[in-house]
């Protein structure tokens, strides 16, 4: 029988000591570890590398984030899903297109969870 995953909010930024403080409790262990997942996919990582270059900030249409990996709209669509469930994007709807820009704050926060530092970002 499959186990059953936890449901867990991972939208917000992740607040907690890095993880060479001390031992980690098992629920900030999970939250760190869903952010991870998220972003542990060469698409995905490309896809935050575009929207972080997004010199205006206003968001990039879905379908030009879907032109520039190489991927359906679908398929880009649900990458972005997975990366605004874990906080990472923020999605604007515009009409029928949705535009999506990075949270630098969220990256930054996992990078110093990770004891990484400021220079990481």
């Amino acid at each position: 029988m499959p186990k059953t995953l936890p449901v867990v909010d991972i939208s917000a930024p992740i607040c907690c000591e890095p993880v060479s403080a001390a031992p980690l409790d098992e629920e900030a262990a999970l939250q760190i570890a869903l952010r991870l997942k998220a972003i542990a996919d060469p698409v995905r990582i490309r896809l935050l590398s575009i929207l972080f270059a997004d010199a205006g900030g206003d968001g990039i249409c879905t379908c030009d984030l879907a032109a520039s990996v190489g991927l359906t709209d679908a398929t880009t669509s649900h990458h972005l899903g997975q990366l605004r469930k874990a906080g990472m994007v923020a999605p604007d709807r515009r009409g029928m297109n949705v535009y999506y820009r990075a949270r630098p704050l969220a990256l930054r926060a996992l990078c110093e969870v990770l004891d990484v530092g400021a220079e990481c970002c």
